[in-house]
């Protein structure tokens, strides 16, 4: 129990730490000629801000979250975390201040400016990681809890549980790895001043990607067109940081759109084709995501251009790996996964039954 705390806090620390360097770097108009220690002032000033809000965070929002969770369905549930997110970030910002203010760094007559001023940078701060802290921990902990059902339940049915909640933390703990996080927040703080419509819809596209991770009652198929949105929203939020080196299309035959598919699956795909064909090169690459139906199968391909890779390795826990065993868990020897890789072409093709569609 104390390794599992020390380790949470540990992780709120590692967020401190990029939220500071996000405020810094996106919202204190620093620049190479800034004097170091200017920027070492902005830093620890940022970071007092972090650590005064994140432990009003880090003790609320796990116990908060799950009991709005069993309340509320959507959109209200995230109202409702967002509100709460944002009155402990408010809290913590004015103990900020106080702490500026009682030590001299800041006079007691401009205590008010420096809450207005700091407020907008607050929010932003406080809900995008809040958010993306809290979705972390709440799949962190059904994936905990699956693994206890493991060893106390019917084995089978404990195993399907497990392996869904690793499909969902492993697409969950892709996006807030350090360079992702980072990346994402600092190309939402320049839309906020030059294209806030923009600012909205990737603040949008990344609580679609939570909200499907995190939805309990999901059903382990969806319609295609589900998928997919959930897919170019993804791509949306990395060609922001990837720009023209991101290349991506979609075909889809005539009636595939309403066809069943496993959930996550292509975001699984196209996630690797990111980052192995997209991310190392200089030039970025091509993504291509095709569907079709026939004969009572679906057949969905996930391409790109990159290096290529071995397919007969797929360590555990990799998402090639985990995606093979959703489909044996879910259709048995009636689906199949086939990889072809080779310098400059990688192929992944999910044959599935057709489960027919709404």
């Amino acid at each position: 129990m104390k390794t599992a705390t020390w380790s949470y806090w540990r992780r709120i620390l590692a967020g401190n730490v990029i939220a500071s360097l996000v405020v810094v770097l996106a919202f204190s108009g620093m620049t190479m000629r800034t004097p170091p220690l200017d920027v070492l002032e902005a830093f620890g000033i940022a970071f007092l801000f972090a650590c005064c809000i994140s432990p009003l965070l880090g003790f609320s929002m796990p116990r908060l979250a799950p009991w709005i969770w069993s309340r509320f369905g959507f959109p209200f549930n995230w109202i409702a975390v967002s509100g709460a997110m944002a009155v402990l970030g408010i809290l913590g910002s004015l103990t900020a201040i106080t702490i500026l203010t009682a030590v001299g760094v800041s006079p007691p007559a401009r205590f008010a400016a420096w809450f207005m001023g700091s407020l907008r940078i607050t929010m932003v701060a406080t809900l995008t990681i809040g958010l993306f802290i809290t979705a972390y921990e709440m799949m962190r902990s059904r994936l905990d809890a699956a693994t206890l059902a493991l060893r106390t339940t019917e084995r089978d049915e404990a195993e399907a549980r497990r392996l869904a909640a690793e499909a969902q933390l492993a697409s969950i703990e892709s996006r807030v790895q350090p360079h992702f996080l980072f990346n994402t927040l600092n190309s939402i703080a320049a839309l906020v001043h030059d294209d806030p419509a923009g600012a909205e819809r990737m603040t949008g596209q990344l609580a679609s990607l939570l909200r499907s991770a995190l939805d309990s009652t999901a059903t382990p198929l969806v319609r295609l067109d589900e998928e997919l949105r959930l897919v170019r929203a993804y791509l949306d939020i990395e060609h922001v940081r990837f720009g023209d080196r991101l290349r991506y299309s979609v075909n889809l035959d005539e009636g595939t759109v309403s066809v069943m598919v496993p959930r996550m699956a292509l975001q699984t795909l196209v996630e690797n084709s990111v980052k192995y064909a997209v991310s190392p090169r200089r030039e970025g690459g091509s993504i291509a995501v095709r569907a079709s139906v026939g004969d009572g199968r679906v057949r969905v391909t996930v391409e790109d251009d990159g290096p290529g890779f071995d397919a007969a390795l797929r360590p555990d826990g990799h998402g090639l790996a985990l995606l093979d065993a959703r489909l044996a868990m879910l259709f048995g020897n009636r689906a199949s996964m086939r990889v072809d890789s080779r310098a400059g072409h990688t192929g992944v093709t999910l044959d599935v039954p057709d489960s027919g569609g709404g």
